[in-house]
């Protein structure tokens, strides 16, 4: 057995997402050097059971083994048939098991791909339930740096808390980015209400789904927030205008004033 080998795919596996207990299996398989095998990766998430077979080959030229791809069968619940998708390894930024499952659950994961000319591009993914490809894959549809989404600027039409301190804002992001359905702070009428967010690269915005995950209007979303900012900005309005009049009007002596207090005694 080649030990460099094992252990660049002892990593490569780590790497994505299948942690560390593949390891000694990795190693007994590559012992028997046959020219192919399959490893069995198990992963929970919520209620839904995904089970990922990763696939082997060895090398018909050397005793390098390659990890080529794994195919993830998604069994969700509720659901009598599972969902199955291929998922190929690459050079460059692999799609890891958790974004796998975000893709089969119909969310976008931002990825740096590499191109067949070997060029590394930004894009998002997402797959398309329609459309199947001659592998039996469901179409994975890309959106590229030009095709404009902005997540930051879709992010910012809502009143959302997180985006107040860098720290959080930046963990909100780097989250969406993966594909996970992230919860966030809704500021509305002064109340902090707890809602989950998704990106949404094709109609570039986000998609809000309230606690029991039904969707909300994104137009009422966007509304909210204009009525915040308009509070806020009438509130700070109303502040200066008190400002100007105790700053401007005309002063009153201090005799005057207490004539006229006696006066209305």
């Amino acid at each position: 057995m080649n030990e460099k080998n094992f252990e660049y795919l002892r990593d490569q596996i780590k790497y994505t997402g299948f942690g560390e207990a593949l390891e000694s299996q990795l190693k007994e398989k590559m012992q028997k050097e046959e020219p192919d095998f399959t490893l069995t990766h198990n992963s929970q998430y919520g209620n839904d059971t995904a089970t990922a077979t990763l696939n082997f080959n060895k090398s018909k030229e050397s005793d390098l083994y390659f990890f080529n791809s794994y195919k993830v069968e998604l069994q969700k619940e509720n659901s009598k048939e599972s969902l199955e998708q291929t998922f190929y390894i690459n050079k460059g930024s692999n799609i890891t098991m958790k974004e796998a499952y975000n893709l089969m659950e119909g969310r976008s994961v931002n990825k740096d791909l590499t191109s067949k000319e070997g060029e590394v591009y930004n894009s998002w993914v997402q797959m398309d339930f329609k459309q199947s490809e001659t592998n039996g894959n469901f179409k994975l549809n890309h959106y590229h740096q030009n095709y404009g989404y902005d997540l930051e600027a879709a992010l910012s039409k809502h009143p959302i808390k997180e985006l107040e301190t860098p720290k959080y804002k930046e963990d909100l992001i780097s989250s969406l980015k993966k594909g996970n359905l992230q919860s966030a702070t809704f500021l509305k009428e002064g109340n902090e209400i707890k809602q989950y967010i998704e990106a949404s690269p094709q109609f570039k915005t986000i998609n809000i789904y309230d606690n029991n995950m039904k969707r909300i209007d994104n137009r009422k979303a966007q509304e909210e927030k204009k009525s915040e900012s308009q509070q806020t900005s009438e509130k700070q309005g109303s502040k200066k205008q008190n400002q100007t009049a105790d700053d401007d009007g005309p002063e009153v002596p201090k005799e005057a004033k207490k004539k006229k207090k006696s006066q209305s005694m």
